[in-house]
């Protein structure tokens, strides 16, 4: 979240960022609490000093009736005290909880917008592919080649489920290792991560764990959820430490399953593997000191863009508007691959990275002892290696053959060890 200070001397950018989020939030209502709590803290430390001070006293020589005085004192400090604490901490309950709902400062170069139509293309790579029959989409393509089965995934589990069969189950795997290969080079540590965290670091980063719009599946009576991304794991690896400065930066790589109930995303973009309940994914994680932040986000667009370069999918980049950011993001580039099979013909995302800055570090707490001596926030960035289920689309609907089968990108054989999928 945002430093209050930050919040109470910035208001009017503050506010207006809300607005070109299209977010609820209130800056003003922020700032009255904030003041309010600094009200009641001084008036706490009023009151303790005045304790202090009848404690002193009761230690020297002092006649019957005056210790009488004392003590009645003492015990009336004793409850104002009490009644002092009770009410700092219902105020800071309702502070924290108005501006846990205030969103990060976007880069002052996003596109303003609240839509992926308002995204700002920044460059196209690779040559589309040409067919010289109608392309199929992956769904069928996939069905055809008995690798991906939605039907009897959709008995078992219900829909937006699926099997990877044959073929399908070594394309999952020869991906993340693929992948995984390249962030190792890049100084990455790999991490398999848990599949479940507990609410408070789902919070801490940012992602809402209640609600009808929430995204997340929640674990009944546990007080944790299904992860929706290794990021929520990843940035909360160090939450409420203090980390050397000469560590920084922190490169992970966290593999793991990811849970989206998806609820209301239907429509003819949503069907097949696009969007479903559960994935896997590599994700990259970094922690960096907070002037690194721009280059590191750099790094990670650069990397994403190798991975797909390597898979010979052509791709576009996008700087994402305002209205898609996300709370957390500050900035956020989104890669989408080229999906010959979806409506004729369109971009798809399949990764996507942003810099937080020191919002989500704020909200864990996890800071650095700088050279200065002083604790400071991290930043936090993270950034889609591969999503697998999108990967695969990309990889069917762009490597179709005439006669229904698909060839393997070239870089892709050795990990998956056949270049090409054909009918049974």
């Amino acid at each position: 979240m945002l430093d209050y200070k930050f919040i109470a001397e910035n208001i009017s950018a503050v506010q207006a960022n809300i607005n070109d989020r299209f977010m609820k939030a209130d800056a003003q209502e922020v700032v009255r609490l904030f003041c309010k709590k600094t009200e009641y803290t001084t008036s706490l430390q009023l009151l303790q000093q005045k304790r202090n001070t009848n404690a002193d006293a009761m230690k020297g020589k002092i006649e019957s009736d005056q210790r009488a005085v004392l003590i009645e004192e003492g015990k009336k400090l004793k409850e104002e005290i009490a009644a002092a604490e009770a009410d700092l901490a219902a105020v800071e309950t309702e502070l924290l909880t108005e501006a846990r709902k205030i969103p990060n400062m976007a880069h002052p170069d996003a596109p303003i917008g609240k839509e992926d139509k308002d995204n700002f293309e920044v460059k196209r790579v690779g040559e589309l592919p040409k067919f010289n029959f109608e392309p199929a989409d992956h769904v069928k393509l996939g069905q055809d080649l008995d690798i991906v089965d939605f039907d009897s995934a959709t008995k078992v589990s219900g829909t937006k489920f699926y099997y990877l069969k044959n073929e399908g189950v070594y394309l999952e795997l020869g991906l993340v290792r693929y992948a995984l290969d390249i962030l190792q080079k890049k100084g990455f540590t790999p991490f398999i991560t848990p599949d479940i965290a507990r609410e408070e670091i789902l919070e801490g980063i940012g992602f809402n764990p209640r609600g009808a719009e929430s995204n997340v599946y929640t674990l009944e009576g546990e007080d944790t959820c299904l992860v929706g991304t290794a990021e929520i794991t990843l940035g909360g690896y160090y939450s409420n430490t203090i980390l050397p400065r000469e560590k920084l930066p922190l490169r992970m790589a966290g593999l793991s399953h990811c849970f989206r109930r998806e609820a209301g995303a239907a429509g003819q973009f949503s069907k097949g593997l696009y969007r479903v309940h559960q994935f896997t994914k590599l994700e990259m994680f970094v922690y960096c000191l907070p002037e690194e932040s721009d280059r590191f986000h750099e790094e990670l667009r650069i990397i994403e863009e190798e991975i797909f370069q390597g898979l010979d999918i052509p791709f576009r980049v996008v700087d994402t508007c305002t209205g898609d950011l996300g709370a957390p993001a500050y900035r956020k580039w989104d890669l989408e691959a080229w999906m010959p099979g979806r409506n004729g013909g369109e971009y798809g995302e399949v990764t996507s990275t942003s810099n937080c800055t020191d919002y989500q570090a704020r909200r864990l707490n996890i800071r650095f002892k700088d050279t200065d001596g002083k604790n400071k926030f991290v930043h936090m960035l993270n950034g889609t290696a591969i999503a697998v289920s999108r990967a695969i689309i990309a990889i069917l609907e762009n490597f179709q053959q005439e006669d229904g089968s698909i060839k393997i990108p070239r870089a892709l054989v050795p990990y998956v060890g056949f270049d090409k999928i054909t009918k049974k």
